[in-house]
């Protein structure tokens, strides 16, 4: 009897110690982990596959991340080809069931938002295009606020016995991003219609969302280096309509933004699509994007 009674003791102490587990949750990018740690609070533990300062279509996948993987208990990726190019290998071996596609461990975010600039048709001459549409979807705020929501759908599957707690941070977080969505609205507002250069077509969703048009490119097709030929065109019409200002990601070459700015009398801004990727922004959605507005507000209010 008293062996017996010592089992269950300890078979009670094991599924308590299931219960207070924390959730392991790998994310491929620190704007998925920024919101993972906002939604899951101290009932997750979050890795982050990619660098803030990476391109996220050439991450360096490091063997260490399989190990990562087949602890996980979710998986956090933004799909739409975003991570094509490196994840799916280390999916297969990580050999985690409980990440396989369709299970509620898997959470691809772009799974229900409306993607911008899908292809007609998959022509590669025109560079690298994604055939399910522009996976840079997470610089417009309502498309982290889908984001948000499918990852507490998501921990609320693997972990329903804390559903109340994720809903109540995932409430939180989203009255934080609808106060703040207000003000960076009214901040750009008084720029509507002004258009912006970029490195590489990263931002149709936040300029969409913003009412500035960033569709004139130092690349000549996505992912093609720029060319003499492409500078040239660039800089004209640069000069033709004014354009001041030129964005420019951690892992684009700021030289060469740098170059033409120096020609055409513009600003170089130094912009990231990830939390971390520049100074203060650290592991927090809200202050990447008030470092973005409040950065381009100004740069655009001083030209």
């Amino acid at each position: 009897m008293k062996a017996l009674k010592n089992y269950l003791m300890i078979l009670m102490a094991g599924a308590a110690l299931a219960a207070d587990a924390k959730l392991n949750v790998v994310a491929t990018t620190t704007d998925f982990g920024a919101l993972a740690q906002a939604v899951g609070g101290d009932l997750v533990n979050v890795t982050v596959l990619a660098k803030a300062t990476e391109d996220p279509h050439f991450v360096d996948a490091k063997p260490s991340y399989i190990v990562k993987l087949n602890r996980a208990d979710v998986l956090i990726e933004g799909g739409a080809e975003l991570e094509g190019g490196w994840l799916p290998p280390l999916l297969d071996g990580s050999r985690n069931p409980k990440l396989a596609a369709g299970q509620p461990g898997h959470i691809a975010i772009s799974e229900g938002l409306a993607m911008l600039e899908v292809p007609a048709e998959l022509d590669r001459s025109k560079g690298d295009l994604h055939a399910k549409g522009n996976p840079h979807f997470m610089t417009d705020p309502e498309s982290a606020r889908h984001a948000a929501k499918r990852i507490a759908d998501g921990f609320m599957a693997v972990d329903p016995g804390h559903k109340d707690a994720f809903g109540k941070n995932l409430q939180t977080w989203l009255t934080l991003l609808d106060a703040k969505l207000l003000a960076w609205q009214k901040q750009l507002a008084p720029y509507a219609g002004r258009r912006i250069a970029a490195f590489h077509n990263s931002w149709p969703y936040f300029a969409r969302r913003f009412g500035v048009k960033m569709d004139l490119f130092l690349e000549p097709k996505p992912g093609i280096p720029p060319s003499p030929a492409q500078l040239a065109s660039v800089l004209e019409a640069m000069k033709r309509e004014r354009i001041k200002v030129i964005i420019i990601e951690p892992y684009q070459s700021k030289h060469m933004a740098s170059s033409v700015a120096q020609q055409t009398g513009a600003t170089v801004l130094d912009f990231a699509q990830y939390p971390g990727g520049v100074k203060g922004t650290e592991g927090d959605y809200l202050a990447l994007l008030d470092k973005l507005v409040t950065t381009l507000a100004a740069a655009l209010a001083a030209k």
